[in-house]
């Protein structure tokens, strides 16, 4: 389970995110932008789970009445919505870590700026282990879509099935009246749309969520990237320094001038 509430203050409010904004802004860090687009797909994905549970609140007030009414559609309403919830609930905590890591990682890069200054926020990527959690939130989301689009497909099939039931039922007194059979049975129309609307509402939500994830997940890379220059020149730095102390060290024979003829 998650340290914090997801509930709770938005990330963007927290103390020591504020804190390092503030230091990455003063400084004029390249990182400032970087991880302003972060903690904004964080919001987004934030919102998108809040409306999948207003969503799912509809699910559950649509299966109450399918069950009131004893509809054929019920057992497939129960099945999705214990499904959607599920998923729901897992992405919750993923978002939860996820918030968690950005705050602790947030935490740590203002301590080592007031520790070493701002060098120690050149590779400012390190503070953050938040890949993996992208990775899965995307990956959960993905999964909640695809279970969404099988919701919505069972129910028009049940759908479908009520619809014909309905056109044999018909039929059968038609035929008693000696009227002509209907052939075509009437379409899903409101029954399927009242029934599958909160779920592509869902998809629709858990659809966005990856997007987020994804682009959070690049924005992460790009932080990464940018560290690589300072990397590259402290290691070229160091290579200096050695070089010179093994050109000045005692002992160490320097190649003696040849003579002029």
């Amino acid at each position: 389970m998650p340290k914090i509430s997801v509930r709770a203050v938005p990330v963007t409010e927290n103390e020591h995110v504020v804190e390092l904004l503030s230091i990455l802004k003063t400084s004029n860090s390249p990182g400032h932008n970087d991880m302003l687009a972060i903690l904004g797909q964080i919001t987004a994905m934030e919102k998108q789970l809040d409306a999948a549970v207003r969503e799912l609140a509809a699910m559950r007030r649509d299966l109450a009445e399918a069950e009131r009414r004893n509809h054929p559609i019920k057992n497939t309403l129960r099945k999705a919505v214990i499904v959607m919830q599920a998923q729901v609930l897992e992405l919750w905590d993923k978002l939860g870590e996820l918030k968690q890591a950005v705050i602790n990682g947030c935490k740590n890069a203002v301590a080592a700026f007031k520790e070493k200054g701002i060098a120690a926020l050149d590779n400012i990527a390190r503070f953050f282990k938040v890949r993996p959690i992208l990775e899965a939130i995307h990956t959960g989301a993905d999964k909640a879509a695809q279970s969404a689009d099988k919701a919505i497909s069972n129910i028009e099939a049940v759908s479908t099935r009520y619809h014909e039931a309905g056109r044999n039922l018909k039929n059968a007194g038609r035929a008693l009246s000696g009227k002509e059979a209907v052939q075509e049975a009437e379409p899903n129309g409101k029954i399927s749309k009242t029934f599958t609307a909160p779920f592509r509402a869902v998809r629709a939500c858990h659809t966005g969520i990856g997007n987020h994830a994804a682009a959070a997940a690049r924005n992460m890379k790009r932080l990464e990237e940018r560290a690589k220059p300072s990397i590259q020149k402290t290691m070229e730095d160091l290579n200096k320094k050695i070089a010179e102390k093994e050109r000045d060290r005692p002992g160490k024979t320097r190649p003696t001038p040849s003579a002029e003829l």
